[in-house]
């Protein structure tokens, strides 16, 4: 995969912002793949050794409804851009970007362990990316960021809407009875309803979905020297 659009990841913080606030102008919160029109799902994983202080970046290709692994692609990168709250992006998308460049697949959808619109400016990690590849893509995150909401129904399936500023931004989800919910919000070119549908058909025997438990346990390999990076 190749971005479609170039990508600014050396910028001071104030300028990621403003960054931030122009690419939210052209994340598109509507539409998106069916439950049953995903054949392919790209899962998406960063982990921080805070030692050598290097990110490892995993994407993981399943095909649906099995969830059998098409590709992988990894990435090892030094951390160059500061943990700024809101920036998490500029931090871990360079080394995502390589990661998903090193796959030949094109996947339906792109599955964050993230925010997508969900986030201070509206440009969380599955929007940033997800307008910069121009692919479907929503975030999938395992806690709150910004927003409020009540406390969903606590069975799998159950869910309550997450509200930021008044707006409507995403869905809290039960991915399986009696856990704790996680937080769903569009990336790009998949609407709030779509993701939560999404969320839920990803999701199997654990809280986390298929694809970024997948990418999850893969980051957790290669910074133990199991994975490989092609």
């Amino acid at each position: 995969m190749r971005p479609v659009t170039a990508a600014s990841w050396d910028l001071q913080p104030a300028a990621a912002r403003r960054l931030q606030e122009e690419l939210r102008e052209k994340v598109i919160v509507a539409g998106g793949p069916a439950p049953e029109a995903v054949r392919l799902a790209a899962g998406l994983d960063v982990s921080f050794d805070k030692e050598k202080g290097v990110l490892h970046a995993a994407v993981v290709v399943l095909e649906l409804p099995k969830f059998n692994v098409v590709e992988t692609g990894t990435a090892v990168l030094p951390a160059t851009f500061p943990y700024v709250p809101g920036l998490l992006s500029f931090r871990e998308s360079p080394v995502l970007v390589q990661a998903l460049e090193k796959i030949q697949t094109e996947p339906d959808l792109l599955v964050f362990d993230g925010q997508g619109i969900a986030h201070p400016r509206g440009l969380g990690i599955a929007s940033h990316l997800g307008v910069l590849f121009d692919r479907p893509s929503i975030g999938i995150a395992k806690s709150l960021l910004v927003g409020d909401y009540e406390s969903p129904p606590p069975v799998r399936g159950g869910y309550s809407t997450l509200f930021y500023r008044g707006e409507p931004v995403g869905t809290v989800v039960r991915t399986r009875t009696g856990v704790k919910p996680v937080f769903v919000s569009p990336g790009h070119l998949v609407g709030i309803a779509e993701a939560t549908r999404l969320a839920l058909a990803l999701s199997q025997k654990f809280r986390i979905p298929e694809p970024t438990r997948a990418a999850h346990n893969l980051c957790t390999a290669l910074r133990r020297g199991e994975g490989m990076v092609p």
